[in-house]
Protein backbone atom coordinates (compact mmCIF):
# COMPACT_ATOMS: atom_id res chain seq x y z
CA UNK A 1 0.00 0.00 0.00
CA UNK A 2 1.57 3.65 -1.12
CA UNK A 3 1.48 6.55 0.47
CA UNK A 4 -0.98 9.11 0.31
CA UNK A 5 -0.80 13.04 1.26
CA UNK A 6 -3.72 13.70 4.63
CA UNK A 7 -6.54 16.16 4.27
CA UNK A 8 -5.07 19.79 4.63
CA UNK A 9 -1.79 19.27 4.45
CA UNK A 10 0.59 21.80 3.90
CA UNK A 11 4.19 23.10 4.99
CA UNK A 12 4.31 26.82 7.11
CA UNK A 13 8.01 26.64 7.06
CA UNK A 14 9.44 23.84 4.45
CA UNK A 15 10.98 20.96 6.42
CA UNK A 16 10.65 22.16 9.61
CA UNK A 17 6.78 22.45 10.32
CA UNK A 18 3.53 21.40 8.85
CA UNK A 19 0.20 21.90 9.54
CA UNK A 20 -2.63 18.56 8.61
CA UNK A 21 -6.19 17.30 9.16
CA UNK A 22 -5.94 14.42 11.58
CA UNK A 23 -3.96 11.22 9.48
CA UNK A 24 -6.74 8.24 9.23
CA UNK A 25 -5.04 6.01 7.38
CA UNK A 26 -1.80 3.94 6.97
CA UNK A 27 -0.99 5.71 4.39
CA UNK A 28 -0.87 9.22 5.49
CA UNK A 29 1.78 7.75 8.32
CA UNK A 30 4.14 7.19 5.38
CA UNK A 31 3.37 10.14 3.68
CA UNK A 32 4.35 12.29 6.22
CA UNK A 33 7.48 10.13 6.53
CA UNK A 34 8.68 10.65 3.28
CA UNK A 35 8.17 14.46 3.92
CA UNK A 36 10.74 14.14 6.71
CA UNK A 37 8.53 14.38 9.07
CA UNK A 38 9.72 12.46 12.67
CA UNK A 39 7.08 14.14 15.26
CA UNK A 40 3.31 14.15 15.05
CA UNK A 41 1.73 16.22 17.70
CA UNK A 42 -1.55 15.64 18.17
CA UNK A 43 -3.94 18.34 19.26
CA UNK A 44 -6.98 16.65 19.32
CA UNK A 45 -9.21 14.80 22.20
CA UNK A 46 -8.52 11.43 20.63
CA UNK A 47 -5.38 9.93 19.64
CA UNK A 48 -5.24 9.49 15.48
CA UNK A 49 -5.99 6.04 14.40
CA UNK A 50 -3.17 4.23 12.71
CA UNK A 51 -0.56 5.79 14.65
CA UNK A 52 1.19 2.69 15.59
CA UNK A 53 1.65 1.76 11.69
CA UNK A 54 5.33 4.13 11.50
CA UNK A 55 6.90 3.62 14.65
CA UNK A 56 9.47 6.02 12.65
CA UNK A 57 6.98 8.93 13.66
CA UNK A 58 6.83 9.55 17.42
CA UNK A 59 3.44 10.82 18.35
CA UNK A 60 3.21 13.70 21.15
CA UNK A 61 0.11 14.13 22.69
CA UNK A 62 -1.34 18.11 23.63
CA UNK A 63 -5.12 17.31 24.19
CA UNK A 64 -7.10 20.40 23.41
CA UNK A 65 -10.90 20.23 23.10
CA UNK A 66 -12.74 21.46 20.19
CA UNK A 67 -12.50 25.15 19.24
CA UNK A 68 -10.98 26.44 22.57
CA UNK A 69 -6.96 27.83 22.65
CA UNK A 70 -4.10 26.29 24.10
CA UNK A 71 -3.23 26.97 27.17
CA UNK A 72 0.12 29.15 27.60
CA UNK A 73 1.51 26.22 29.15
CA UNK A 74 0.61 23.91 25.74
CA UNK A 75 2.34 26.74 23.28
CA UNK A 76 5.34 26.75 25.11
CA UNK A 77 5.35 23.07 24.96
CA UNK A 78 4.88 22.73 21.40
CA UNK A 79 7.34 25.14 20.56
CA UNK A 80 9.81 23.65 22.63
CA UNK A 81 9.55 20.62 20.61
CA UNK A 82 9.44 21.86 17.58
CA UNK A 83 12.58 23.71 18.26
CA UNK A 84 14.16 20.78 19.75
CA UNK A 85 13.11 18.01 16.96
CA UNK A 86 14.34 21.04 14.09
CA UNK A 87 17.41 21.39 15.69
CA UNK A 88 18.36 17.98 15.20
CA UNK A 89 17.21 17.97 11.31
CA UNK A 90 13.61 16.40 12.09
CA UNK A 91 10.78 17.94 10.86
CA UNK A 92 7.19 18.17 13.00
CA UNK A 93 3.65 17.93 11.67
CA UNK A 94 0.75 18.82 13.93
CA UNK A 95 -2.95 18.42 14.02
CA UNK A 96 -6.25 18.77 14.84
CA UNK A 97 -9.40 16.94 13.64
CA UNK A 98 -9.49 19.19 10.71
CA UNK A 99 -6.28 21.10 10.69
CA UNK A 100 -7.89 24.58 11.01
CA UNK A 101 -8.94 25.89 14.81
CA UNK A 102 -6.65 24.27 16.83
CA UNK A 103 -3.21 23.65 14.50
CA UNK A 104 -3.89 27.15 13.36
CA UNK A 105 -3.35 28.63 16.05
CA UNK A 106 -0.07 26.76 17.27
CA UNK A 107 1.31 27.32 13.60
CA UNK A 108 0.34 31.16 14.12
CA UNK A 109 2.44 31.21 17.44
CA UNK A 110 5.24 29.19 15.69
CA UNK A 111 4.97 32.44 12.72
CA UNK A 112 4.84 35.33 15.69
CA UNK A 113 8.20 33.83 17.47
CA UNK A 114 9.92 32.42 14.40
CA UNK A 115 9.52 35.36 12.06
CA UNK A 116 9.28 37.86 14.83
CA UNK A 117 5.82 38.91 13.99
CA UNK A 118 2.92 40.54 15.84
CA UNK A 119 0.00 38.12 16.52
CA UNK A 120 -2.37 40.02 13.98
CA UNK A 121 0.56 39.73 11.14
CA UNK A 122 0.92 36.27 12.40
CA UNK A 123 -2.99 35.34 12.09
CA UNK A 124 -3.17 36.98 8.66
CA UNK A 125 -0.33 35.21 7.56
CA UNK A 126 -1.38 31.38 8.55
CA UNK A 127 -5.08 32.47 7.33
CA UNK A 128 -3.26 32.93 4.19
CA UNK A 129 -1.04 29.63 3.97
CA UNK A 130 -4.03 27.70 5.42
CA UNK A 131 -7.41 29.09 4.91
CA UNK A 132 -9.62 28.33 7.52
CA UNK A 133 -7.46 28.67 10.26
CA UNK A 134 -7.97 29.98 13.22
CA UNK A 135 -11.69 29.74 13.80
CA UNK A 136 -12.73 31.17 17.15
CA UNK A 137 -12.06 34.63 18.76
CA UNK A 138 -11.11 32.75 21.98
CA UNK A 139 -7.68 31.08 19.44
CA UNK A 140 -7.41 34.63 17.85
CA UNK A 141 -6.76 35.96 21.76
CA UNK A 142 -4.60 33.03 22.66
CA UNK A 143 -2.21 34.07 19.66
CA UNK A 144 -2.27 37.58 20.36
CA UNK A 145 -1.07 36.87 23.96
CA UNK A 146 1.07 34.36 23.56
CA UNK A 147 3.04 37.59 21.06
CA UNK A 148 2.55 40.02 24.14
CA UNK A 149 4.19 37.50 26.60
CA UNK A 150 6.74 36.77 23.98
CA UNK A 151 7.82 40.97 23.58
CA UNK A 152 7.74 41.06 27.33
CA UNK A 153 9.69 37.99 27.82
CA UNK A 154 7.42 36.22 29.97
CA UNK A 155 6.32 33.77 27.80
CA UNK A 156 6.44 30.90 29.82
CA UNK A 157 4.29 32.66 32.38
CA UNK A 158 0.01 33.02 32.60
CA UNK A 159 -1.01 36.45 31.61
Amino acid sequence: MGACEPPNFSWVAEGRLAGLAMPREPGHYRFLLGQGVRHLVSLSERAPPHHGCCPAIRLHRLRIPDFTPPTPEQIQSFLQLVEDANARGEAVAVHCMLGCGRTGTMLACYLAKVGKMSGDNAIREIRRLRPGSIETQEQKEAVIRFCQRLRTGEDNEEP
